[in-house]
């Protein structure tokens, strides 16, 4: 055992079960063509494996510094960078958020209608009613913001948003126009009654626009990626490092892997003028674990301060309304709401609740998202672990690779944090 994997508590020889069960069941059968994942605790690298291709087509290997599409992981970053401007004091929490989108002052609740009857009416003609509060900023981090997504399929609203191209990272315009159509559509229901996976992280970066009067990837750069060294993060792929950029797999009707995006005819070649909080950005496994790494140490990272500890504290707290679950919390929309019992959600991240739950090792506080091309990653605070795993296939579901890393990992523990003193095993007791 190495002294790395001692100071970590954590074993390296069940940790080659973490290795040898990716590579033999999904790497090696074609499932994922490639697959990048780190462990890190207390401060400690304790495990970093690569392994498959990059690219199918060309046989490429997956490299370390490869760079993937982070979609919905883009969220957390968004999420950190509103809440730098509310510790700043330039927004706060309860803000309505017609306050800085005057548009959205009047958008009432849907009641009923919206198939288009003119032309120039695309998004229908709806009747709604007043919500008995606006929308806050609160709302939109933790996504009780009454907004959706039109790939929920459940509603004339999220027709409405298919219609308005309100999912996609590459429409045209910028998030100016985005919040521009969304006045046109009513909220799929009252803000702060439900929990909806929706388009208000795309929202709250807009928002990071107008507060800080900086375009949303200056800000980041500024802000965030260059403090935390987070040097292969942006919103598009540069050409000096375009032959690093992963393609996007999906799986296919009859479950065979097939080409979903290749990095020569990607969204992510080149700037956009639509910079998406939600989805909007790229960048490797090891930039993001510095981002992870930061938000498990408090709000730091080495010289950089981007957070203060009760900031992240605040985030990691459960907000959803009356302390439930997001399967309690659902309006019935998000199809993969039954993933997350015993589970709520902060300020950007799904947060582990303090219920019984006896299928999944996890401890209490730990939190976590994920992106559509199934990457994830997840903090345990208690036991200072870090752990980010990096594919390129959609959709994010396709496996139960979120569960099965865990539990890998947390079998691998030969010393817990949270474990009662006496009952733990030390490292020279193990045989």
């Amino acid at each position: 055992m190495s002294t790395a994997s001692q100071r970590a508590g954590l074993s390296l020889d069940r940790l080659a079960h973490l290795d040898q069960f990716f590579r033999t069941r999904y790497v090696e059968t074609g499932k994922l063509p490639g697959v990048q994942m780190l462990v890190q605790r207390r401060g400690e690298l304790v495990f970093h494996t690569v392994m498959g291709l990059a690219d199918r087509e060309q046989n490429r290997p997956l490299a370390e510094d490869a760079i993937y599409r982070l979609y919905s992981m883009t969220k957390p970053i968004t999420s950190v960078a509103m809440m730098m401007l509310v510790e700043r004091g330039l927004v706060a929490l309860d803000d309505p958020v017609h306050k800085f989108i005057p548009e959205w002052r009047d958008l009432g609740v849907f009641e009923m209608g919206g198939a288009p009857i003119l032309e120039q009416d695309a998004v229908g003609l709806f009747v709604t009613r007043p919500p008995p509060r606006p929308m806050q900023v609160v709302d939109l981090l933790r996504h009780t913001s009454g907004l959706t997504y039109g790939f929920q399929q459940r509603s004339m609203v999220d027709a409405a948003y298919r219609r308005l191209n309100i999912d996609t990272v590459d429409r045209p315009g910028t998030t100016e126009d985005m919040v521009r159509d969304l006045a046109r559509v009513p909220l799929d229901f009252a803000p702060g009654t439900a929990w909806n996976y929706s388009a208000s992280a795309d929202v709250l970066g807009h928002l990071v626009w107008k507060i800080s009067g900086q375009p949303l990837d200056v800000f980041f750069g500024e802000h965030l990626f260059a403090p935390l060294g987070m040097t292969d993060t942006g919103f598009f792929v540069p050409p000096e490092k375009f032959s690093r950029f992963a393609p996007c797999y999906a799986l296919g009707p009859k479950g065979d892997v097939v080409v979903y995006e290749t990095p020569e005819k990607s969204v992510f070649r080149s700037k956009r003028s639509y910079l998406a909080g939600g989805g909007g950005l790229v960048g490797t496994a090891s930039d993001y674990l510095r981002f992870c790494q930061m938000l498990a140490n408090g709000g730091s990272l080495g010289s950089a301060q981007i957070l203060s500890p009760k900031t992240v504290e605040l985030m990691t707290r459960n907000h959803l309304p009356g302390g439930k679950d997001i399967p309690s919390s659902t309006n019935g929309s998000y199809t993969e709401a039954a993933m997350y019992n015993g589970v709520g959600f902060g300020l950007g991240f799904s947060v582990v609740l303090p219920v019984h739950e006896p299928l999944m090792p996890r401890s209490v506080g730990s939190f976590a998202w994920g992106g559509a091309a199934s990457t994830f990653f997840w903090v345990d605070p208690a036991e200072e672990l870090v752990c980010v795993f990096m594919a390129q296939l959609v959709p994010s579901n396709a496996y139960p690779i979120h569960a099965q890393m865990r539990e890998l990992v947390y079998s691998a523990f030969i010393e817990s944090n949270i474990w009662p003193q006496a009952l733990r095993l030390r490292p020279q007791e193990a045989t």
